[in-house]
């Protein structure tokens, strides 16, 4: 089944840094706000590199996202997906980051996970002409990575 992106991109005009995950996850689309998995450790590791409690709301993540100089959205508008799964995505159209570009003063984009930087590659890259950094997946499918090792390696790359 095809699958709409439901969720707006998350940008202010002083947003420096850009965040694309793949597509948004079940939980994130019934919650109709970025990472919204439990699960997840998306936001502990942006709480911790922001040094900032935990955001529990969408208010609070919104704050902590724009305050901070980020943004987010992500790579695909639509595609076909089997539940949460990144390795079933096909029939992929990218979003266009034009909007974000426009309206911020993103420079730098970050790709949360192989697939987001692959497609990122493939669909956006060539348009943007901007290079982006692959970081380590927050999601709870990539066990290999612990928190503190997230943490570690999306600091360096976000705040070198």
């Amino acid at each position: 089944m095809r699958i709409e992106h439901p969720i707006p991109p998350l940008y202010g005009p002083n947003s420096e840094r850009l965040i694309l995950g793949s597509f948004p996850s079940v939980k994130s689309r019934e919650a109709m706000f970025f990472y919204g998995h439990t699960q997840n450790r998306f936001w502990k590791t942006m709480a911790a590199l922001c040094s900032s409690e935990v955001p529990k709301t969408v208010e609070e993540k919104t704050r902590l996202i724009l305050d901070h100089g980020f943004a987010l959205w992500d790579v695909i508008a639509s595609c076909e997906i089997v539940g949460s799964s990144d390795s079933s995505i096909t029939n992929a159209v990218a979003n266009d980051l034009t909007p974000i570009l426009a309206g911020s003063r993103v420079t730098r984009i970050f790709c949360n996970g192989t697939t987001s930087y692959r497609l990122y590659g493939k669909y956006i890259q060539p348009f943007t002409g901007i290079e982006a950094v692959c970081l380590p997946s927050t999601s709870p499918a990539n066990a290999a990575w612990s928190l503190d090792r997230l943490i570690e390696t999306w600091g360096a790359a976000l705040n070198p």
